[in-house]
């Protein structure tokens, strides 16, 4: 319903949608999309029941206590969560890094994720390992030193040379361990932690993607080349004696 409302009228208004409104819209679908994958949902539906219900008896929950009650409901997700994320079948490295400080990235009031933050703590995005499984590089190996290393998150993160000058200021708040479970919890651990690590990510993976792009513009202009070649040689060869 919220999204019919936000786009009602769309076709009329939308070549003339300002700045700070495109900004208002993103922030109302952000809340949503932020509820939906923490599992507000299933807390607000018990929230809803439990006022209800005691509505019915003919008590009216005052504030204090309706806070009180979300507080536990939340408490009672968190721990579904924890245990559904004892058994994960999917980023094991991910969730083992964020699970012993799972209540303080919940409870955090800083930091946001990002596009490039979420690719190093995933290893889903601009990774030699990512995009040879998917089919869009013929290796898995790392186009940006020459160690021969498999191309990871966390290869870029601890290892790779090209990065050195960008890691400097990222082992400045880990210290000398930049494992995954090490930055996760310099993020939770204060704002500077969660700029540091935040800003590492934007810059070299923004730099990785760039060398993706030109990887691939050089690709498609040697493949037209090559198909031009033989167009050449298929035109000559049609040509009368």
């Amino acid at each position: 319903m919220v999204r019919s409302m936000a786009l009602y009228g769309a076709p009329v208004w939308a070549d003339r949608l300002t700045a700070r409104n495109a900004a208002l819209l993103r922030q109302a679908q952000r809340v949503l999309a932020v509820r939906a994958i923490r599992g507000y949902p299933r807390v607000l539906a018990s929230l809803y029941t439990w006022r209800k219900e005691a509505l019915a008896r003919g008590s009216r929950p005052a504030p204090r206590e309706i806070e009180v009650c979300r507080s536990e409901l939340r408490q009672v997700a968190v721990g579904v969560w924890e245990e559904r994320l004892r058994h994960p079948s999917a980023g094991p490295a991910t969730i083992e890094a964020v699970r012993p400080v799972l209540q303080d990235w919940i409870g955090r009031r800083h930091g946001t994720l990002t596009f490039r933050l979420t690719q190093v703590l995933t290893g889903h995005g601009c990774f030699g390992r990512y995009l040879c499984r998917l089919g869009r590089e013929p290796t898995s190996g790392c186009h940006h030193c020459d160690t021969g290393d498999e191309d990871t998150a966390l290869h870029t993160l601890q290892e790779c040379p090209a990065w050195t000058e960008q890691r400097r200021e990222l082992i400045a708040h880990t210290g000398s361990d930049t494992s995954l479970p090490a930055v996760v919890r310099t993020m939770v651990g204060s704002r500077t932690g969660w700029d540091a690590v935040s800003s590492f990510c934007e810059h070299v993976m923004l730099a990785k993607e760039e060398a993706e792009r030109e990887r691939e513009r050089t690709s498609l202009l040697r493949s037209r080349q090559r198909r031009t070649r033989r167009r050449r040689r298929a035109d000559f060869d049609l040509r009368p004696p």
